[in-house]
């Protein structure tokens, strides 16, 4: 309990079922973060520096989706588990980059959609809003972008693709 002018105030207290959730997430965040590093450095020593650039972004913005999460599960008083990664799975080549960025994508929007739907339960609306915020930046710009990425090495052809990236 804290003390505010003579009168004790409770500190928000989070349901434990959406704080292991949360934490759950944290994780996929982190070791999507982990992955992107890993494959924008490859990019750059390959010398496809437009794709480096791009894969530098979504790993920051993984790192943005992992901070909000922290932030969060302080606020409801739990413990961040920042030190568990799920198995990275590193590509060989462009391509298979891209695959397997997009394999965590799509597990990364199931789990979202999953604790979104135990926040409701739960009744815990603003984590709720958290995440749906999370939730559009996963499928409208990571997944899509990926998408895109192998729809138009489908369309043009690897070499010219990554022509058109260098």
């Amino acid at each position: 309990m804290l003390k505010f002018n003579d009168k004790k105030v409770r500190k928000m207290q989070g349901n434990k079922k959406v704080i292991t959730h949360l934490n759950n997430l944290l994780t996929g965040e982190l070791s999507a973060a982990d992955q992107y590093f890993i494959h924008s450095e490859m990019f750059a020593d390959w010398g496809f520096t437009a794709l480096y650039e791009r894969m530098k972004h979504e790993m920051e913005e993984e790192l943005e989706h992992a901070k909000a999460l922290v932030e969060r599960i302080l606020f409801l008083e739990g413990t961040p588990d920042v030190g568990s990664r799920e198995a990275l799975n590193i590509g060989t080549d462009i391509p298979s980059c891209f695959k397997s960025d997009l394999a965590v994508e799509y597990s990364v929007v199931a789990e979202l959609k999953a604790v979104i739907k135990v926040c409701e339960e739960e009744q815990d609306y603003q984590t709720r809003q958290i995440l749906l915020k999370l939730l559009e930046d996963t499928e409208v710009d990571h997944t899509y972008w990926l998408e895109q990425q192998l729809g138009l090495i489908d369309k043009m052809g690897l070499p010219n693709y990554l022509q058109s990236k260098l």
